[in-house]
């Protein structure tokens, strides 16, 4: 089966499924990008699990929006991360349960403003700094030119291919975060 048909008829991913052209082994160009990508999500989403009293990678995004966006409700996450409410309500339990967020006093039918809390900042500093350091950890051998290239590139990746730099200041979303 050929990987645009593949796609018509459910997602298909060559890591899971090994439906590749003849042509294009896994390790080939495209291919070979959306392979890494989809490992470096899982790795993101699963990881090793973060240090005990840290937020997960899915709080973290949680918790970085909510910072960027004070009084924000939960479906207003769930619209800019493109999830489920019900995702989002386990997650920010979590984060409530935590003493991260706060909940604020309001009407249940549009959900409940939400801020971070002193403790939420703080975690979320932490959580940032160890995010950094580890990118730092890993590209430690790289030269800056590498550095600046593979930022250049994930930048065009993230626009489509297109110079960020043509692209209206509107294509930035509010769930376009740097930390998370």
């Amino acid at each position: 089966m050929r990987v645009a048909e593949a796609r018509e008829s459910r997602y298909s991913c060559s890591v899971q499924h090994n439906e590749v052209e003849s042509g294009e082994s896994s390790a080939s160009g495209v291919v070979a990008v959306h392979d890494e990508l989809v490992r470096l999500v899982r790795q993101l989403v699963a990881g090793d699990g973060p240090p005990a009293g840290s937020p997960t990678f899915a709080q973290h995004s949680l918790l970085s929006y909510i910072a960027r966006n004070p009084g924000c409700r939960a479906t207003q996450i769930s619209e800019s991360f493109g999830v489920h409410r019900s995702t989002v309500s386990r997650q920010l339990r979590v984060c409530i349960d935590e003493g991260w967020v706060r909940a604020e006093a309001g009407p249940l039918r549009s959900g409940h403003p939400l801020t971070l809390t002193d403790a939420g900042v703080a975690v979320l500093a932490g959580a940032d700094a160890r995010r950094v350091e580890e990118v730092r950890d890993r590209m430690a051998s790289w030269s800056d030119r590498d550095i600046a290239a593979f930022a250049d590139h994930l930048r065009r990746f993230r626009h489509g291919g297109d110079d960020p730099s043509r692209r209206p200041s509107s294509f930035e979303s509010n769930g376009d975060d740097t930390r998370a």
